[in-house]
């Protein structure tokens, strides 16, 4: 919801709604070690705009951003 404005509507510290939080995008680069929730450790080998492509050794993985199993070493 924005308000007349366009902005979005403050958040004040007695609401009983806690506000929306954004998601981190984690920026990674090529040559970068990284760990995986499932396939665990590699190597970031290519990046475009759309996602970030690991070696883990037996394969290669593309994965989308927000990147939210891929954690840096």
């Amino acid at each position: 919801m924005t308000s007349s404005y366009g902005s979005k509507p403050r958040h004040t510290s007695s609401s009983p709604f806690a506000p929306k939080v954004e998601a981190v995008v984690e920026v990674f680069e090529v040559g970068d070690r990284v760990c995986h929730d499932l396939y665990g450790l590699g190597v970031v080998t290519h990046l475009d705009s759309h996602a970030a492509t690991v070696d883990f050794g037996e394969q290669s993985v593309r994965i989308k951003p927000p990147y939210a199993k891929l954690q840096h070493l």
